[in-house]
């Protein structure tokens, strides 16, 4: 069983791709249980970008195969934004409660309607050596009239899901993997992982 580092500090994260990889020859371990003390800038002006920042970093001082993920929201009516910012954004030391205020501040006066959103994560699977590929996912959506929900974590609470009338926030954990941004692009993860080929070693 080959060894996946999931380059990540979020334990929401993790647990949500050790869900999703749960039945896959993989032994998942993250940063934490590796000690591995590596903070990777993010300079990408894409999402892409700093997910492959990340998961070739982080493969390279592991060495090990490293799975990392870079994600956020855009909306429409913002320009985007938060986007490639969405985890700095306001300041990086700001809590979700005072980001939401200040989407809500900016989006006053726009319609439900055209509070157009979308959840966006790209991840990466890293060789040591740099190789790696690319997969995303995204789900689109509409910010809700006030935060909702109590599951979840980070924007949840403001993402409404028109289709099911629920933020993202109120669904259950296995109801989110199965529609999310991150959901949708670990499941493709999951396709590569299946035929990831061995390391030349290991042939």
């Amino acid at each position: 069983m080959r060894t996946l580092l999931i380059a990540t500090t979020n334990r929401h994260k993790l647990d949500e791709f050790r869900v999703i990889f749960a039945d896959l020859p993989y032994q998942l371990v993250s940063l934490t249980e590796i000690q591995l003390d590596l903070d990777v800038e993010e300079t990408g002006s894409t999402f892409q970008e700093n997910s492959q920042l990340k998961a070739q970093a982080y493969a390279q001082a592991s060495g090990l195969l490293a799975l990392a993920d870079d994600s956020g929201l855009e909306i429409d009516a913002l320009g985007g934004e938060p986007g490639v910012y969405s985890a700095r954004f306001v300041r990086p030391d700001a809590t979700y409660d005072e980001r939401f205020r200040v989407i809500y501040e900016r989006l006053r006066g726009v319609p439900v309607e055209n509070r157009t959103a979308r959840f966006h994560c790209v991840i990466t699977i890293a060789e040591p050596d740099g190789r790696c590929q690319s997969v995303d996912g995204r789900i689109e959506g509409l910010i809700a009239d006030a935060p909702r929900g109590t599951n979840g974590f980070g924007y949840d609470p403001i993402f409404l899901v028109p289709e099911l009338g629920q933020t993202t926030a109120e669904l259950s954990p296995e109801q989110k993997n199965q529609i999310s941004h991150r959901g949708r692009a670990a499941q493709s993860a999951r396709i590569l992982l299946q035929d990831w080929p061995l390391p030349s070693s290991s042939v």
